[in-house]
């Protein structure tokens, strides 16, 4: 019975308890007239419950967040659409949106007079800062009656997705001698002067046009192939990111470790742009060689997976670099240009992803200086460390770089491709 009751008001229950002393008194003293006054008291914030009661039942609330993927810092509209599926009207609805605490602030909506019947939109923009996968949702509104003596919660299941990528920025086209390796069925670059494409065939897939099916193949193999009138040829390149908590510095978005990620985001859609089937490697607790972006994949698709999987990135609390020679481990591993970006490392450790340059056709490296993420002027031990790594690096066959906290994402692969061509093909 006191659950039932908990949704009056403090206006309620006051009503309520006049209205019981009212009757109290009135049947004491025999006053009819008060009688009915006392029963009106008593049962008016009873009935607005029963009604509001009611009326909960029926409302419905439907969400869209417009887009459901954007880059850190830009703007996503959620709207929400109220609805009062009942006949009765609920009086005023409090609307409030449940939203992680990275996203500011639970937007709150007052809907005055929700009748019957009744359909509102409500929109509130977010601009998040950070990037990540965030549930938004759900919603959780107040109903009142007319005569404010009922309150009553509701919590809807509704519950939307919103995916914030790191920020991707432009970058200038360079040349990266030994880019070519491995085999595939696309081509990703223009035709050579070489003259004709070759033409090749492959097994039929669901979609391929009839029109280029070869049939002399087809009576060979007795299986329907089709032609590939493509290069053989496909540019692969691997992208290890770095992302342990020991390797970097700052807090934030403006921490070493968030400009890795818009380095490693930037490099990999520009790659995945080119043509090329790119795969990204990064130091999770519980990282497994990864796959390839596979060629098939339209490169608009290719760039959603890369982005979906650098928007989840974070912080490793591994320390060793020891394994990440698993991590490019695999089939087809050691084909292809491998782009690391780097944070801190000790020389010891520079020595173990030295030798992660065997097999590859290019090694490239940005080597974060987290230094200069941190308030405190860069020790001369600090100098030493760091220009020891990049000599190790280089002596290992690799293409090395520093990335400084100032520096832009655009400005460093351009040096690195000038790095590049100045030092030749390792």
């Amino acid at each position: 019975m006191s659950r039932s009751l908990s949704g009056l008001t403090r206006r309620g229950w006051m009503f309520v308890s006049l209205g019981g002393g009212i009757i109290l008194g009135a049947v004491l003293v025999g006053q009819r007239d008060l009688l009915r006054a006392g029963i009106l008291l008593f049962i008016l914030p009873l009935g607005s419950l029963i009604v509001a009661a009611r009326s909960r039942v029926r409302l419905e609330a439907q969400r869209t967040i417009d887009p459901a993927r954007v880059e850190a810092g830009s703007r996503a509209t959620v709207h929400l659409r109220l609805s009062n599926r009942n006949r009765i009207p609920s009086g005023v609805v409090l609307a409030e949106d449940t939203l992680p605490y990275t996203l500011g602030q639970r937007p709150r909506f007052v809907l005055d007079h929700v009748w019957s019947r009744f359909s509102r939109d409500v929109t509130y923009t977010l601009q998040p800062s950070l990037r990540g996968r965030f549930s938004i949702g759900p919603l959780a509104i107040r109903i009142t009656d007319p005569f404010g003596l009922v309150e009553l919660r509701r919590s809807f299941s509704d519950v939307g997705t919103l995916i914030v990528t790191p920020t991707v920025r432009p970058l200038p086209p360079v040349r990266l001698t030994g880019e070519w390796s491995g085999s595939g069925e696309t081509r990703p670059r223009a035709i050579t002067t070489s003259g004709d494409e070759d033409v090749t065939v492959r097994v039929y897939r669901d979609g391929d046009d009839m029109r280029r099916v070869h049939w002399r193949a087809t009576a060979h193999h007795g299986e329907l192939m089709v032609r590939r009138e493509e290069q053989p040829w496909q540019s692969r390149a691997s992208i290890l990111l770095d992302n342990r908590l020991s390797g970097h510095a700052g807090d934030g978005p403006d921490s070493s470790l968030e400009w890795a990620v818009s380095a490693a985001a930037s490099i990999g859609v520009h790659l995945v742009d080119r043509g090329y089937v790119v795969r990204l490697l990064n130091d999770d607790d519980d990282s497994q060689p990864a796959d390839w972006h596979h060629s098939v994949r339209e490169p608009a698709d290719s760039r959603i997976h890369l982005l979906d999987t650098l928007a989840v990135a974070s912080a490793s609390r591994r320390a060793s670099v020891a394994h990440w020679a698993d991590l490019i481990a695999g089939t087809e591993s050691a084909t292809g240009m491998l782009i690391a970006v780097l944070g801190r490392m000790q020389p010891e450790e520079a020595k173990l992803v030295a030798r992660l340059r065997q097999g590859t056709s290019a090694a490239l490296a940005v080597l974060v200086d987290a230094a200069s993420w941190t308030a405190m002027a860069e020790s001369e031990t600090e100098r030493v460390r760091q220009t020891e790594v990049t000599q190790i690096l280089r002596r290992g066959g690799w293409t090395v770089i520093d990335a400084q906290r100032h520096e832009s994402v655009s400005t460093v692969w351009e040096r690195l491709g000038l790095e590049r061509t100045l030092g030749g093909a390792a």
